[in-house]
């Protein structure tokens, strides 16, 4: 299985579920596009996207399925919207305060939501490299 092989670090770290969602993806879209400059990997993350989001150096499942943000809501790949880095960025602020608190986010209380998903994405940017040793 080649999705084995190309599975990040960060879904090594998360549970069976997106492990399997990152296989048989990265799988069934190697089969159909190739190795077509990385378009197995995106539509992999896609995938996992829909079901989990990222917190910390791992991905969780989320309390409702659909896409996380702009980009993965439209159609079509020529979009250019902007990505959330796998934080979902629909998810009401609410879920995005807990998900802060759970990552320590000083200020969260303060912030708007747009500034929560920066705020997370940047927190999980870190513990993602702190993970893979490069801080």
């Amino acid at each position: 299985m080649p999705g084995k092989d190309a599975m990040p670090s960060t879904v090594e770290r998360s549970d069976d579920k997106a492990k399997r969602t990152w296989v048989e993806t990265y799988d069934s879209a190697m089969e159909t596009y190739g190795d077509q400059g990385g378009r197995a990997r995106r539509v992999a993350f896609a995938a996992l996207k829909h079901t989990h989001e990222k917190v910390g150096d791992h991905w969780e499942p989320k309390g409702r399925k659909g896409a996380s943000d702009e980009q993965a809501a439209g159609p079509g790949r020529k979009q250019s919207k902007p990505t959330a880095g796998g934080v979902d960025a629909n998810a009401p602020k609410s879920h995005l305060m807990d998900v802060a608190k759970k990552l320590d986010i000083r200020g969260r209380s303060s912030m708007k939501k747009d500034e929560l998903v920066d705020a997370i994405k940047k927190a999980n940017d870190r513990k993602t490299e702190k993970s893979r040793g490069k801080k």
